[in-house]
């Protein structure tokens, strides 16, 4: 069940991301805050996914830097990925809401290259990670 239930985790993930892709190549102006939501999420699937996979239920919370400590304790290379996750998390409520948070174009590319950067992460170093980065595509 874990291995199936991670797969989904992984699954999800890359659809948020390709999401985000998306509305980044095809909207005009960039919905930039759903482009950012979209790739906070995706960070916090991949997150989830590997505790699920390692055993462990996830939080019910959208805070990056938790999650990855978690999976720091199961796997020290995470540690890799604290900045991204310190940097992306706040884009996991405030832009669901209007006045919340200002996002300008470049915090959305940088949200995009996170996420990429992670989920080459998982495909290059999580074993049996069922994650299928199209990071080199894009």
């Amino acid at each position: 069940m874990q291995n199936h239930e991670a797969h989904e985790w992984y699954r999800f993930a890359q659809m948020d991301f390709d999401a985000a892709l998306t509305l980044n190549e095809y909207s005009h102006p960039r919905p930039l805050e759903i482009i950012c939501d979209h790739s906070q999420q995706s960070a916090e699937k991949m997150l989830k996914g590997f505790l699920v996979s390692n055993g462990v239920v996830p939080p019910k919370k959208h805070d990056l830097p938790l999650l990855c400590d978690m999976c720091v304790e199961i796997e020290s290379q995470f540690k890799e990925l604290s900045d991204i996750c310190e940097f992306l998390t706040v884009f996991g409520v405030q832009p669901r809401y209007p006045n919340e948070l200002i996002v300008l174009d470049e915090d959305a590319d940088k949200a995009l290259n996170n996420t990429q950067t992670m989920l080459k992460f998982f495909k290059d170093n999580i074993e049996d990670s069922t994650v299928e980065s199209e990071a080199e595509n894009h």
